[in-house]
Protein backbone atom coordinates (compact mmCIF):
# COMPACT_ATOMS: atom_id res chain seq x y z
CA UNK A 1 0.00 0.00 0.00
CA UNK A 2 2.85 2.37 0.78
CA UNK A 3 4.25 1.74 -2.72
CA UNK A 4 0.93 2.74 -4.25
CA UNK A 5 0.48 5.84 -2.11
CA UNK A 6 4.06 7.05 -2.51
CA UNK A 7 3.50 7.44 -6.27
CA UNK A 8 0.97 10.18 -7.13
CA UNK A 9 0.34 8.83 -10.63
CA UNK A 10 -0.53 5.37 -9.33
CA UNK A 11 -2.67 6.84 -6.54
CA UNK A 12 -4.67 8.84 -9.08
CA UNK A 13 -5.04 5.86 -11.43
CA UNK A 14 -6.54 3.76 -8.63
CA UNK A 15 -8.69 6.67 -7.48
CA UNK A 16 -10.14 7.15 -10.97
CA UNK A 17 -10.64 3.39 -11.41
CA UNK A 18 -12.66 3.36 -8.18
CA UNK A 19 -14.61 6.38 -9.45
CA UNK A 20 -15.34 4.58 -12.73
CA UNK A 21 -16.67 1.58 -10.80
CA UNK A 22 -19.05 3.91 -8.94
CA UNK A 23 -20.04 5.65 -12.18
CA UNK A 24 -20.79 2.25 -13.73
CA UNK A 25 -22.92 1.46 -10.68
CA UNK A 26 -24.88 4.68 -11.15
CA UNK A 27 -25.25 3.83 -14.83
CA UNK A 28 -26.67 0.40 -13.99
CA UNK A 29 -29.06 1.96 -11.47
CA UNK A 30 -30.12 4.60 -13.99
CA UNK A 31 -30.75 1.87 -16.55
CA UNK A 32 -29.29 3.76 -19.52
CA UNK A 33 -26.48 6.09 -20.53
CA UNK A 34 -29.02 8.82 -21.19
CA UNK A 35 -28.81 12.60 -20.82
CA UNK A 36 -29.33 12.39 -17.05
CA UNK A 37 -26.48 9.90 -16.67
CA UNK A 38 -24.10 12.07 -18.72
CA UNK A 39 -25.22 15.12 -16.77
CA UNK A 40 -23.99 13.34 -13.65
CA UNK A 41 -20.67 12.49 -15.31
CA UNK A 42 -20.12 16.05 -16.56
CA UNK A 43 -21.09 17.52 -13.18
CA UNK A 44 -18.59 15.20 -11.47
CA UNK A 45 -15.82 16.24 -13.89
CA UNK A 46 -16.78 19.91 -13.49
CA UNK A 47 -16.43 19.55 -9.70
CA UNK A 48 -13.16 17.56 -9.85
CA UNK A 49 -11.47 20.12 -12.11
CA UNK A 50 -13.05 22.98 -10.16
CA UNK A 51 -11.65 21.72 -6.85
CA UNK A 52 -8.18 21.48 -8.40
CA UNK A 53 -8.47 24.98 -9.89
CA UNK A 54 -9.90 26.75 -6.86
CA UNK A 55 -7.72 24.76 -4.49
CA UNK A 56 -4.62 26.03 -6.26
CA UNK A 57 -6.06 29.56 -6.44
CA UNK A 58 -6.50 29.47 -2.67
CA UNK A 59 -3.02 27.97 -2.20
CA UNK A 60 -1.50 30.87 -4.13
CA UNK A 61 -3.49 33.52 -2.25
CA UNK A 62 -3.68 32.03 1.25
CA UNK A 63 -0.13 30.64 1.34
CA UNK A 64 2.38 31.42 -1.40
CA UNK A 65 1.74 35.13 -2.06
CA UNK A 66 1.45 35.87 1.66
CA UNK A 67 4.56 33.95 2.72
CA UNK A 68 6.95 34.80 -0.15
CA UNK A 69 8.13 38.09 1.45
CA UNK A 70 9.20 36.12 4.55
CA UNK A 71 11.28 33.58 2.62
CA UNK A 72 15.03 34.34 2.65
CA UNK A 73 16.29 35.53 -0.75
CA UNK A 74 18.52 32.49 -1.24
CA UNK A 75 15.53 30.15 -0.82
CA UNK A 76 13.07 31.97 -3.12
CA UNK A 77 14.36 30.27 -6.31
CA UNK A 78 13.12 26.95 -4.91
CA UNK A 79 9.58 28.33 -5.10
CA UNK A 80 9.90 30.38 -8.28
CA UNK A 81 11.78 27.77 -10.31
CA UNK A 82 10.22 24.52 -9.09
CA UNK A 83 7.00 24.87 -7.10
CA UNK A 84 5.26 27.82 -8.78
CA UNK A 85 5.68 26.65 -12.42
CA UNK A 86 4.34 23.20 -11.54
CA UNK A 87 1.41 24.64 -9.58
CA UNK A 88 0.65 27.06 -12.43
CA UNK A 89 0.60 24.19 -14.92
CA UNK A 90 -2.15 22.38 -13.00
CA UNK A 91 -3.86 25.69 -12.17
CA UNK A 92 -4.30 26.88 -15.75
CA UNK A 93 -5.33 23.52 -17.20
CA UNK A 94 -7.76 22.89 -14.36
CA UNK A 95 -9.29 26.31 -15.12
CA UNK A 96 -9.72 25.37 -18.77
CA UNK A 97 -11.27 21.96 -18.07
CA UNK A 98 -13.56 23.36 -15.35
CA UNK A 99 -14.88 25.93 -17.82
CA UNK A 100 -15.25 23.39 -20.65
CA UNK A 101 -17.10 20.91 -18.40
CA UNK A 102 -19.39 23.73 -17.23
CA UNK A 103 -20.27 24.62 -20.82
CA UNK A 104 -20.85 20.95 -21.69
CA UNK A 105 -23.06 20.60 -18.61
CA UNK A 106 -25.13 23.65 -19.64
CA UNK A 107 -25.52 22.21 -23.16
CA UNK A 108 -26.49 18.83 -21.72
CA UNK A 109 -29.10 20.45 -19.48
CA UNK A 110 -30.42 22.43 -22.45
CA UNK A 111 -30.01 25.91 -21.02
CA UNK A 112 -26.78 27.31 -22.48
CA UNK A 113 -28.41 30.20 -24.38
CA UNK A 114 -30.71 31.01 -21.49
CA UNK A 115 -27.85 31.18 -19.00
CA UNK A 116 -25.45 33.06 -21.26
CA UNK A 117 -28.12 35.75 -21.64
CA UNK A 118 -28.84 35.62 -17.88
CA UNK A 119 -32.43 34.65 -18.65
CA UNK A 120 -33.09 37.56 -21.03
CA UNK A 121 -34.29 35.18 -23.77
CA UNK A 122 -37.10 34.16 -21.41
CA UNK A 123 -37.92 37.65 -20.21
CA UNK A 124 -36.12 36.96 -16.89
CA UNK A 125 -38.97 34.69 -15.79
CA UNK A 126 -36.79 31.66 -14.95
CA UNK A 127 -34.65 32.69 -11.96
CA UNK A 128 -32.50 29.55 -11.97
CA UNK A 129 -31.19 30.47 -15.42
CA UNK A 130 -30.36 33.99 -14.27
CA UNK A 131 -28.58 32.78 -11.12
CA UNK A 132 -26.58 30.00 -12.78
CA UNK A 133 -25.86 32.39 -15.66
CA UNK A 134 -24.28 34.82 -13.20
CA UNK A 135 -22.14 31.96 -11.90
CA UNK A 136 -21.17 30.95 -15.42
CA UNK A 137 -20.15 34.51 -16.28
CA UNK A 138 -18.12 34.81 -13.06
CA UNK A 139 -16.41 31.53 -13.93
CA UNK A 140 -15.78 32.75 -17.48
CA UNK A 141 -14.18 35.96 -16.22
CA UNK A 142 -12.02 33.94 -13.84
CA UNK A 143 -11.02 31.49 -16.60
CA UNK A 144 -10.17 34.43 -18.91
CA UNK A 145 -8.10 36.07 -16.15
CA UNK A 146 -6.04 32.89 -15.75
CA UNK A 147 -5.13 32.55 -19.42
CA UNK A 148 -5.05 36.22 -20.53
CA UNK A 149 -3.48 37.90 -17.49
CA UNK A 150 -2.21 35.63 -14.70
CA UNK A 151 -0.29 33.06 -16.74
CA UNK A 152 1.34 35.56 -19.17
CA UNK A 153 2.38 37.77 -16.24
CA UNK A 154 3.66 34.82 -14.23
CA UNK A 155 5.83 33.71 -17.14
CA UNK A 156 7.64 37.05 -16.91
CA UNK A 157 7.70 37.14 -13.10
CA UNK A 158 9.15 33.62 -12.88
CA UNK A 159 11.72 34.17 -15.64
CA UNK A 160 10.15 31.72 -18.08
CA UNK A 161 9.96 34.68 -20.48
CA UNK A 162 12.78 37.21 -20.45
CA UNK A 163 12.31 40.46 -18.58
CA UNK A 164 14.42 42.82 -16.50
CA UNK A 165 13.94 43.27 -12.76
CA UNK A 166 11.35 46.05 -13.21
CA UNK A 167 9.36 43.99 -15.72
CA UNK A 168 9.41 40.99 -13.39
CA UNK A 169 8.23 43.08 -10.45
CA UNK A 170 5.42 44.66 -12.50
CA UNK A 171 4.39 41.28 -13.88
CA UNK A 172 4.39 39.75 -10.41
CA UNK A 173 2.11 42.52 -9.13
CA UNK A 174 -0.20 42.16 -12.13
CA UNK A 175 -0.48 38.39 -11.62
CA UNK A 176 -1.18 38.93 -7.92
CA UNK A 177 -3.93 41.50 -8.57
CA UNK A 178 -5.72 39.32 -11.13
CA UNK A 179 -5.35 36.34 -8.81
CA UNK A 180 -6.99 38.42 -6.07
CA UNK A 181 -9.80 39.33 -8.47
CA UNK A 182 -10.37 35.61 -9.00
CA UNK A 183 -10.30 35.00 -5.25
CA UNK A 184 -12.89 37.75 -4.80
CA UNK A 185 -15.14 36.24 -7.49
CA UNK A 186 -14.68 32.64 -6.37
CA UNK A 187 -16.88 32.81 -3.28
CA UNK A 188 -19.98 34.30 -4.96
CA UNK A 189 -19.41 31.97 -7.89
CA UNK A 190 -19.51 29.00 -5.55
CA UNK A 191 -22.79 30.31 -4.10
CA UNK A 192 -24.41 30.07 -7.53
CA UNK A 193 -22.96 26.63 -8.20
CA UNK A 194 -24.16 25.14 -4.90
CA UNK A 195 -27.37 27.06 -4.19
CA UNK A 196 -28.75 26.69 -7.71
CA UNK A 197 -28.64 22.92 -7.59
CA UNK A 198 -30.05 22.87 -4.05
CA UNK A 199 -32.88 25.40 -4.54
CA UNK A 200 -33.88 24.66 -8.15
CA UNK A 201 -32.59 21.11 -8.72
Amino acid sequence: MAGLLSNLRNTLIVSFLLALVLIAGYGMHNGAADAIFWQGVFRWLHVVFGILWIGLLYYFNFVQIRKMPEIPAELKPAVSKYIAPEALFWFRWAALFTWVMGIILAINRGYLLETVTLGATEGFTVPQHTFIGVGMWLGTVMFFNVWAFIWPAQKIALGIVDGDADAKAAAGRKAMLFSRVNTLLSVPRLVTMTMNQTIFG
